[in-house]
């Protein structure tokens, strides 16, 4: 669900309903899940103390996404992998692949294919929550080790490989504590799939940290 509220952020320009839905009724307020991630706690101060202005809110959102993501010159923080890791397809993408291939090997086509790229950081949460949705779902032992481990390596391969590099520009160019707080909870929740991945299945917190 964060994920999910992260990427749509990252991919649309805000609306007076993302307003009223994830600030004026409280919803990050309440944020659904806990973490000892210092990252999270970031995330989570800066989303609470964010919008206090509602009137204002909305347009200072606006205004900051244009900058940050949507002006064709001079964008601040561009949401694209390619445009931090400088990742083109030569013969390196055999041993890692770009992540258009990623996706083939899955069968997965982005319904956004031809208006917004592949390696768009919300494309590339859509695809993580669906791999994350599948795994929890799997009841066969083998396939959710070689799910675990595929999911594993996406985020190692296309997004932490550059996100962390991509919040401090959120963090250094933002003029509001939404998108400091998103970016943050985007690195936060990828850092926390990772780690809990790692751990014991036993331990039965993975799955209630992962549907959230």
């Amino acid at each position: 669900m964060l994920l999910y509220f992260a990427g749509s952020m990252i991919m649309y320009e805000p609306s007076e309903e993302c307003v009223t839905d994830f600030w004026t009724k409280g919803v990050l307020k309440n944020l659904p899940v806990t973490s000892m991630n210092p990252n999270f706690i970031k995330a989570a101060a800066q989303l609470r103390e964010s919008c206090v202005d509602k009137k204002l809110c909305g347009k200072m959102l606006r205004d900051d996404y244009i900058r940050l993501f949507a002006r064709e010159e001079f964008t601040l923080a561009p949401a694209y992998e390619s445009r931090f890791t400088g990742k083109k397809l030569t013969a390196e993408d055999k041993v890692y692949p770009s992540v258009s291939e990623f996706y083939k090997s899955y069968g997965w086509e982005s319904k956004f294919r031809g208006k917004i790229s592949d390696d768009h950081l919300g494309v590339e949460l859509l695809f993580l929550t669906l791999m994350v949705d599948k795994y929890i779902v799997l009841d066969d032992e083998a396939c959710r080790t070689e799910m675990k481990k595929e999911i594993q390596r996406f985020i190692r391969q296309h997004i932490l490989s550059w996100i962390p590099e991509w919040n401090k520009k959120i963090q250094t160019f933002s003029n509001t504590l939404c998108f400091k707080g998103i970016g943050t909870l985007i690195q936060a929740c990828t850092e926390d799939i990772l780690s809990l991945l790692d751990q014991d299945q036993a331990e039965g917190i993975s799955e209630n940290y992962l549907k959230n």
